[in-house]
């Protein structure tokens, strides 16, 4: 990130980890366009990536160890915010397997670009969903009719690979 600031996560932590999520977030994406909904398998599979692949890429271990809070404090947010009715429970908990990946010095990029994505995937969807030629070629999607709620797992994908991708890029 040359002439911004450089990420704590490592190359080899974006490559890794980046490549592993990429399917995940993939299906994330896909079921909450098709359905409107992320699926717990997809949850509990970004878990299992952090988990096994976690434990070989990030050092020292401690720092390994440490990003297990990370999850927590997303979770605990997120039931917040979905009894609230802020965002779905899908959202919530894919955020906390998410939540992991993420070093900590690295929390405030990762909000801008969270908030940049948003911005991006919202105004991207609406316009999208507005041309009946792609709306005909997956006609029974649920976000295409959804008046308010948005399929956040679109944004919640692209931002973790695209941090991920930006770690796998390295310096300058």
């Amino acid at each position: 990130m040359d002439g911004l600031t450089m990420l704590a996560a490592t190359p080899l932590e974006g490559l890794v980890l980046g490549l592993l999520s990429l399917p995940i977030c993939v299906y994330v994406a896909y079921t909450d366009l098709s359905q409107m909904k992320i699926r717990n398998t997809a949850v509990l599979a970004l878990f299992v990536v952090f988990v096994v692949a976690g434990l070989f890429v990030i050092t020292p271990l401690v720092e390994y160890l440490w990003r297990f809070v990370h999850l927590a404090v997303v979770l605990a947010a997120g039931f917040v915010l979905t009894m609230i009715r802020a965002v779905g429970a899908g959202d919530a908990k894919f955020a906390a397997a998410m939540a992991p990946f993420v070093a900590l010095p690295d929390l405030p990029e990762v909000l801008i670009l969270f908030a940049i994505l948003l911005v991006v995937t919202w105004v991207g969807h609406r316009i999208i969903r507005s041309i009946p030629a792609i709306r005909n070629l997956a006609p029974d999607w649920r976000s295409w009719s959804e008046k308010k709620d948005f399929p956040m797992g679109i944004t919640l994908a692209a931002t973790h690979l695209t941090y991920l991708g930006l770690a796998a890029a390295g310096p300058g």
